[in-house]
């Protein structure tokens, strides 16, 4: 049993779930204070501010790191965290929480799930793969999903709508955007080999879930030290819509539209479709996803 840790930094959403659960970070806050851990609370007004100076309190020192909110949360602290020795706890409080689910964390239970966390900071920390994403100069950090087709665009129309406040918020954006569902034409650059398709899904998971419980592949391994490259084929809208409930519960596999590639690292290439990853923008194609093995700490 390893030492509990002198301290832990604790960022909270303020937003999570639209602001509906703002009782999660203050709850997380007094039930580590409880079990005797020296805790620095973070809540800024928004992302960036508390991107900024939750880096600032990781870098005086810090035990481990745990974040209140959703995948977008989770993304920030993989951000942070990644490659360092300081562990990353999620207790989930967001409309999507998809690694959380993936660690087995418990996403309908607030106290079920800090009871998992604290039982985690008793013990040696489990280390998973990440993935990075290079879109231009840039680099960033994923834990679950980077989308770059049909359901990306799904994404942007999602986070532009401010109603309804909830998980169905995303399937009105997909309904919506069937209207003008087609394939688009990809080049595709995978473990060295190259690959030009027509596709109207394409993803690359570490996780097996996006969307909040969409399994688009059901048996992506987090520590396996590879990516699971997901692509769907041509299909009419009628049976896009009758394979999406199977999405749900991945039974869509055996389709023979659908493919699941594992690789190591993968460069997508086609015009007009913005990347998300953890259901947060990166940009417009080309980006080059890699994973790195063994990258993240987690207390799960």
């Amino acid at each position: 049993m390893t030492a509990l840790p002198r301290a832990v930094v604790v960022a909270v959403n303020p937003m999570a779930s639209f602001g509906h659960r703002r009782e999660v970070g203050p709850r997380v806050v007094e039930r580590l204070r409880d079990a005797g851990h020296r805790v620095v609370a973070m809540g800024e007004a928004n992302i960036e501010l508390l991107r900024r100076e939750t880096a600032r309190v990781l870098a005086d020192g810090a035990d481990a790191l745990v974040v209140v909110g959703g995948d977008g949360m989770a993304n920030l602290g993989i951000d942070l965290v990644a490659n360092t020795r300081i562990p990353l706890g999620i207790v989930p409080s967001g409309t999507g929480n998809d690694l959380a689910d993936g660690l087995g964390i418990p996403i309908d239970d607030t106290e079920a799930a800090i009871d998992r966390l604290l039982d985690a900071l008793q013990r040696e920390p489990r280390t998973i793969d990440a993935g990075t994403i290079r879109h231009g100069e840039l680099t960033t950090w994923f834990g679950c999903v980077v989308s770059a087709g049909f359901d990306a665009t799904v994404n942007e129309r999602a986070n532009l709508m401010s109603r309804p406040r909830g998980r169905s918020r995303y399937i009105i954006a997909l309904l919506r955007e069937l209207a003008t569902l087609r394939p688009r034409p990809y080049r595709i650059h995978a473990d060295g080999r190259t690959i030009e398709v027509d596709a109207m899904l394409v993803s690359v998971a570490n996780n097996r879930s996006l969307g909040g419980g969409m399994r688009i592949v059901p048996d992506a391994d987090l520590s396996d030290g590879l990516l699971d490259f997901f692509i769907v084929g041509p299909m009419s809208r009628v049976r896009f819509l009758r394979m999406f409930p199977k999405v749900f519960r991945g039974e869509h596999t055996g389709l023979p539209e659908v493919s699941i590639l594992r690789v190591a690292s993968v460069r997508i290439e086609a015009e007009g479709v913005i990347a998300y990853a953890d259901g947060e923008r990166i940009g417009p194609l080309p980006v080059e996803v890699s994973v790195a093995a063994g990258a993240l700490r987690v207390l799960a």
